[in-house]
């Protein structure tokens, strides 16, 4: 059997033949396999209609029908000049064609449809299985993806070895709707995006922002007993610090563009920039002061809010924003200490991600990329550190090629959800490059100036990030030290209005996030709101409960817990928080 890869490129061939039959006129643009399944770019403008989702079934059924015909792909090598003589009146494939070269022209040809193709694909259309994929959706796609080119069709497609592992597939799909943390922030009453502030800018509603902060104040207290300073730095600075930095050069596409501000009693207008990083700020703190090899390590931290430039297509929710926080760090140590600080930053991951109910995750070593900055000896330098380090602790990873920074190597940690799906959240990165930049140094033990290392760090990634991350991996049923609102207070009826107002203050003194609901509603729908807002524990009070100084608790997903004594509920919820009870 092929590969899922080669499998997945064939039916993407399979597909655009189909389309073509369906459709004619149609252009052809590109169509490779992606990860689950495979998409085809195409030009309907010189067709009758173009496809709608309600086309999908007649599409699918052209392709069952081709691949139970049996179909050969062959392969054939052909000169440039018979390249665009075949292509001559598809534009997209004769743009591809003019970049190649003599000897790098290949073609594919299955039934009456021929491709531009390197390849590989399957030896006839019957090593397809016809019920292994399904038409997804289309979605407006610019040309090789610029925004001044052609506006193409692109159809998505989901595609496995098997029916049934397509079949599984679409299952934890639809679960995964249904935890999509889009829907969970509207639903739950967390944030929201709007257009008159501007795509990809979060608003944060009360319950959100509380979340926000209990999440940051749990970092910066992990920070603080991990022995790091922390820092707070501008929004902007003078563009020539990201000049200095590298960023200029090299992350230009990736920041917000700069603008002019007049200097005051100043001729001249300075160019400004808003931050895409908080490392340059870190820079400046550490090359305020001299330090002494005595000092290091010297581990600064900031939770610091970036911008980037991200194009609007590529914004999704919390996890692809223009405007995050990022739990940031940076640590100013010796070469002699990077393996100690990595060790220090594993143990230090690990635990975090164990706290908020993450335990399976997968490890990246991430290497030299094209339009990086340094010499080959530093990155060679550079990338052993890390390798050494997590050698050292006997760790399991992956080398991820060219996934590394412009400006140095990393470890990424991919954190893996309750569908099985990864979410990059940690990295940790090693910076020979910034001190050379910045000219930073410390004196050693000798008197003399040294270059120190810089490892720049963030365990959650951004903050907004991590937060969807956390809504989908619980459904929204986030555990109780996490809870923007821990419990409610609900009367039966006005006669207990009392003691729920008292109650409530109770609650609230010792420290618990608590609500009272004592408005003119049926209990069951005071209840019934509680459970879509997955508060935790609802807290029923009526004349029983009164006479004995209970209250009858309903738990999120235990359901009915009984009557419970308020200070045995107070010392059961102080106990599932202190120990971050999942």
């Amino acid at each position: 059997m092929a590969d899922i890869q080669t499998q997945r490129h064939s039916l993407a061939h399979i597909m655009a033949h189909a389309v073509k039959d369906l459709f004619p006129g149609v252009k052809f643009g590109i169509g490779p396999d992606i990860e689950n399944g495979f998409y085809y770019d195409f030009d309907f403008t010189g067709c009758k209609t173009s496809p709608t989702t309600e086309d999908f079934a007649k599409i699918q059924e052209r392709m069952r029908e081709l691949i139970k015909e049996g179909i050969k792909f062959e392969k054939q090598e052909i000169s440039k000049a018979d390249a665009l003589k075949m292509f001559e009146n598809e534009q997209y494939k004769a743009e591809l064609i003019n970049e190649l070269e003599d000897g790098q022209i290949t073609i594919y040809t299955s039934g009456d449809f021929t491709d531009l193709c390197r390849g590989p694909h399957v030896e006839t259309s019957k090593d397809l299985d016809p019920g292994s994929f399904v038409l997804a959706k289309t979605a407006g796609a610019y040309w090789r993806g610029d925004e001044k080119r052609p506006m193409l069709t692109r159809i998505y497609a989901y595609a496995f070895h098997s029916k049934e592992e397509l079949e599984q597939f679409l299952k934890n799909l639809e679960e995964a709707e249904k935890r999509d943390h889009r829907i969970l922030g509207q639903k739950l009453d967390l944030f929201h995006f709007d257009e008159e502030v501007g795509p990809g800018l979060i608003l944060w509603h009360p319950k959100g922002a509380l979340l926000k902060r209990l999440v940051e104040t749990y970092i910066i207290d992990q920070c603080l007993n991990n022995g790091y300073q922390l820092l707070a730095s501008p929004h902007i600075a003078k563009l020539d610090l990201w000049k200095t930095s590298g960023h200029a050069g090299f992350y230009k596409d990736s920041m917000f563009p700069s603008f002019n501000l007049a200097e005051k009693d100043a001729n001249e207008k300075v160019d400004y920039q808003l931050k895409p990083m908080n490392c340059p700020f870190h820079v400046a703190i550490y090359k305020h002061a001299l330090h002494s090899y005595r000092e290091l390590p010297i581990r600064y931290a900031e939770l610091g809010t970036v911008y980037r430039y991200e194009k609007s297509g590529t914004l999704h929710g919390l996890t692809r924003v223009r405007g995050f926080t990022q739990d940031d760090a940076h640590i100013f140590c010796t070469k002699e200490q990077i393996d100690q600080e990595v060790h220090n930053l594993m143990d230090m991951t690990f635990n975090i991600l164990k706290d908020f109910g993450f335990k399976d995750f997968s490890i990246f070593l991430s290497t030299r990329p094209e339009g990086s900055i340094g010499t080959d000896e530093i990155w060679d330098m550079a990338q052993t550190s890390l390798k050494g380090a997590m050698d050292k602790l006997g760790l399991k990873y992956k080398v991820d090629e060219g996934g590394g920074a412009f400006y140095g190597p990393k470890i990424d940690i991919k954190i893996k959800d309750a569908l099985g799906r990864d979410w990059q959240c940690t990295t940790i990165q090693v910076d020979f490059n910034l001190p050379e930049r910045f000219d930073l140094n410390y004196i050693n033990e000798k008197g003399e100036k040294q270059r120190p290392i810089m490892i720049h760090r963030a365990l959650l990634g951004s903050v907004e990030r991590f937060i969807g991350v956390l809504l989908e991996a619980y459904a929204g049923n986030l555990p109780l030290w996490l809870a923007p609102v821990q419990t409610w207070v609900i009367p039966i009826s006005e006669k207990q209005n009392e003691f729920a107002t008292n109650l409530y203050q109770q609650l609230k003194e010792q420290g618990l996030r608590v609500e009272l609901h004592d408005e003119n509603e049926s209990l069951s729908k005071k209840i019934r709101n509680g459970e879509i807002l997955r508060v935790p524990y609802l807290l029923v009070v009526g004349d029983k409960e009164i006479e004995a100084n209970s209250v009858n608790v309903r738990h999120k997903e235990k359901g009915n817990l009984g009557v419970i004594t308020i200070e045995n509920f107070l010392k059961m919820a102080q106990e599932e928080i202190k120990n971050k009870t999942l």
